[in-house]
């Protein structure tokens, strides 16, 4: 056996065990997909040459022991991988003279659901394969899984726990921090589905697939007919309630313009898929082909081949966050890939930027991952010349490169970089405070990396990079003169949209609002306030007062103040004495609204109004806001127990004309 070709198959082994850790365990990635691909076939070629594997070997083993947090248990028959192919004609002549069921390979996790008796009794995730985590009452809160159905015999399934991507974008659209954001729907569906605590699941959407019927047992009268067929299998629990994996019929010499009228659906499916399965229908024929120890000979995956384009790559950007992280992204020549032009490509980290030795000018094959996010496949230069910059972009401060579990990352450990405190410019910028639209968090995110926003008077001095940010990438003339537009109808605003700005702890709209009514709208008396004045304002407690009186006595916090004063022109407006009507009420919002813009301004209102908004329904709770009072909802649910009257709006206006 050649010394050489055994230590290959060993570091291949470690390498790709590694990155299947990284990306199926800890959610995240050491390689891309094209290169795990690649390192996988080589090392699948090299066992059947040299006859050497490791008990280890990822071609040997179908995932990662559970985790500890759920209970295991072991599946009564063992949940195998397929084995795979990116050539059409392979599953052309994978099919031979048989007809085949052809399905979406869905890019989630794997759940496998028990019934007895009509009732939904157990799931479990597939694990690695033998030993998966027990996840019934996570699977109850599924949305289209039914929790009894007519069958009374037993049933076993295996499908896709899924989120679908207009779910995972709506989940992202309530989450204001961006580095909170979730990464993708897998990654998020594979923690919700595991998680501790149901409710959490609850509010996920998830969705389940079946993709496979595993057992069907019963009383002989009641055994459906399958007529050797998997595809009945399909149609029979689909007249049972459950929806399984969108499928077609195929034959050999369908199968290929079957599999491109999936590559064009893809740019549209809702539901995140990393392929194709490749079923024989015919039952008793595929059983007879046996199965190897990690797959099955009934069925076979089809990847996608990736279109690739060759191209320069012109710039590596780097992008600080407010965690510290510092993320090298690539720019390149624009390229056309699956349909859409693409110009840069995430490098997740610095062992991928010194794994593919990049260097400016390098010419570099780029690819769409799943025909979806831009990766580089391959760097066909190899320069290696790229420095890491030794400052942040954002604070100018040192960078330092730390590594964790073989994975290095680069740094900015300046606890006042700017790039930490995109939160606190975007409350500044936000509705309620200087209500500037047209600047998100992605993009205060990109102008405070490259410098432009250090504090809040410089969002008010952008017109300095004019250039710099009509040539920015996802902008253009229009999106800046707009931007520009928006930042100069800000400069002559109220105080309390000021104070609401300005980031002191537990000050909000209406504290701040209470605040500025308090002191006349005189700006000077409010910051020259003492603890115990501050006190005597409505609703300001002694850490309250405490935490105005810190802001505005601090040296920095009376500079950055000062530059922006010098930036906008405070209203004196009248603020009339408001209508407490509603004092000593708490109200909970709920659901889809009709005659508001959204929950905020509702609640904006109340508080006007003297009284309280609370996230959730408790003995405290004097009214429900729900226009769909006979709603199900949990928080219906909760106030009919609790005798806690639901209202709907017109309810609720009808209340306040009193």
């Amino acid at each position: 056996m050649n010394s050489d070709k055994t230590a290959r198959i060993k570091e291949l082994t470690e390498l790709l065990n590694k990155a299947s850790k990284a990306y199926y365990v800890e959610g995240t990635e050491i390689m891309s997909n094209y290169e795990y691909d690649a390192l996988y076939d080589e090392l699948v070629s090299l066992e059947a040459e040299t006859g050497f594997v490791l008990s280890n070997s990822p071609t040997q083993n179908v995932g990662y022991e559970a985790a500890q947090q759920l209970v295991k248990e072991a599946h009564e028959t063992p949940a195998l991988s397929l084995d795979k192919t990116k050539d059409p004609q392979v599953l052309a002549d994978f099919l031979g003279t048989q007809k085949g069921i052809l399905s979406w390979k869905l890019d989630g996790l794997t759940v496998v659901v028990t019934y007895e008796n009509g009732t939904m009794m157990k799931a479990v995730t597939r694990g690695n394969g033998e030993i998966g985590e027990v996840v019934t009452a996570n699977a109850r809160t599924f949305v289209n899984l039914p929790l009894t159905i007519p069958y009374k015999g037993k049933l076993v399934l295996r499908g896709e726990a899924v989120i679908r991507y207009s779910d995972f974008e709506r989940i992202n659209r309530e989450i204001p921090d961006a580095d909170a954001k979730y990464k993708n729907p897998r990654n998020l569906c594979s923690g919700s589905v595991r998680q501790l605590d149901p409710a959490i699941t609850a509010t996920r959407s998830v969705n389940y697939l079946v993709f496979s019927l595993v057992t069907v047992s019963g009383d002989a009268a009641d055994q459906p007919d399958f007529s050797n067929s998997n595809e009945k299998k399909f149609l029979w629990l689909k007249s049972l309630g459950f929806d399984v994996v969108p499928y077609r019929m195929t034959d050999r010499s369908t199968v290929q313009e079957d599999v491109r009228s999936y590559a064009e659906e893809i740019l549209s499916f809702d539901i995140p898929s990393d392929g194709l399965v490749l079923l024989m229908d015919d039952i008793a024929y595929g059983e007879s082909l046996g199965r190897t120890a990690k797959f099955p000979r009934n069925a076979i995956a089809f990847k996608w081949k990736d279109e690739t384009a060759q191209t320069t790559l012109t710039e590596v950007e780097w992008s600080p966050s407010r965690t510290g992280l510092i993320n090298p992204v690539a720019i390149f020549e624009p390229v056309e890939l699956e349909g859409t032009t693409v110009s840069r490509a995430s490098l997740h980290n610095l062992s991928i930027m010194e794994g593919l030795k990049l260097g400016i000018g390098d010419t570099i094959t780029v690819y769409k991952a799943n025909m979806i996010i831009p990766q580089i496949a391959e760097n066909l230069t190899g320069s290696g010349n790229f420095p890491i910059p030794d400052t942040c972009p954002a604070c100018h401060g040192s960078t330092a490169v730390q590594e964790e579990n073989g994975v290095k990352t680069l740094h900015c450990p300046n606890p006042e970089c700017p790039a930490k405190k995109i939160k606190l410019f975007s409350d500044f910028v936000s509705r309620n405070a200087m209500n500037i639209e047209g600047i998100s968090e992605e993009t205060l995110e990109k102008f405070i990396g490259h410098g432009y926003i250090t504090e809040f008077a410089d969002i008010y001095r952008l017109s300095r990079y004019r250039d710099e940010i009509v040539n920015m990438n996802g902008f253009g003339e229009k999106s800046y003169e707009n931007l520009i537009r928006s930042i100069d109808s800000s400069r002559k605003t109220a105080l309390y949209r000021l104070v609401n700005g300005l980031g002191i702890i537990g000050i909000g709209p209406q504290n701040a609002k209470v605040l500025c009514r308090y002191f006349k709208n005189d700006l000077e008396k409010l910051r020259s306030a003492g603890t115990e004045e501050l006190t005597f304002v409505d609703g300001i407690g002694e850490v309250l007062a405490g935490n105005i009186h810190s802001y505005f006595a601090d040296e920095e916090n009376k500079r950055i103040l000062d530059d922006l004063l010098q930036e906008i022109t405070l209203e004196q407006e009248q603020m009339e004495e408001p209508d407490q009507k509603l004092s000593g009420l708490t109200f909970v919002i709920t659901g889809s609204l009709n005659h508001y813009g959204n929950r905020d301004a509702l609640k904006s209102e109340i508080e006007s109004m003297g009284g309280k908004v609370a996230g959730s329904v408790s003995a405290k709770t004097s009214y429900l806001i729900n226009n769909d009072i006979l709603s199900g909802s949990s928080k219906n649910k909760k106030a009919r127990e609790l005798n806690i009257p639901v209202i709907t709006e017109e309810e609720y206006l009808e209340m306040i004309r009193e």
